[in-house]
């Protein structure tokens, strides 16, 4: 039986991965709102598929449990951008979307911290080092 910790880091890691695929086909293809966030930050078409690139590795990564923590790791890189991006050109709401983009960024960044803690003993050559220290 699967402990309740390790399930909540799965549940982590689906819904994470989730957002950020579901995403991909609006980047990918163009979609007048993620041309909009681009050319409003001032990356766009470059910005689009670059991000949409990282978050597709991302989140492939994150499902596999030995690179979850470069999963995470890359997919904290990408929606600080996206949170930065948020607070101070974009907005919070953009083009009517009650903040929905925001919040996704914000359930991500949160999802891929509590992962990357929670492997950090994965990471090579500093990871035997950041293992907590049993009695």
């Amino acid at each position: 039986m699967k402990s309740k910790v390790h399930i909540f880091y799965w549940i982590l890691r689906l819904v994470a991965a989730f957002i950020m695929l579901q995403t991909l086909f609006f980047k990918f293809t163009g979609a007048p709102e993620s041309i909009f966030i681009f050319e409003t930050v001032g990356l766009e078409p470059f910005g689009r598929y670059s991000s949409g690139i990282a978050e597709l590795v991302a989140s492939i990564l994150l499902l596999i449990p030995r690179t979850t923590w470069l999963g995470a790791l890359i997919a904290l890189g990408v929606m600080a951008g996206a949170i930065i991006s948020h607070l101070t050109v974009l907005g919070i709401v953009v083009q009517d979307d009650g903040g929905t983009l925001f919040v996704m960024a914000l359930i991500v960044f949160i999802s891929s911290a509590i992962l990357l803690w929670a492997n950090r003993g994965d990471i090579p050559v500093i990871g035997s080092s950041l293992k907590p220290q049993s009695d």
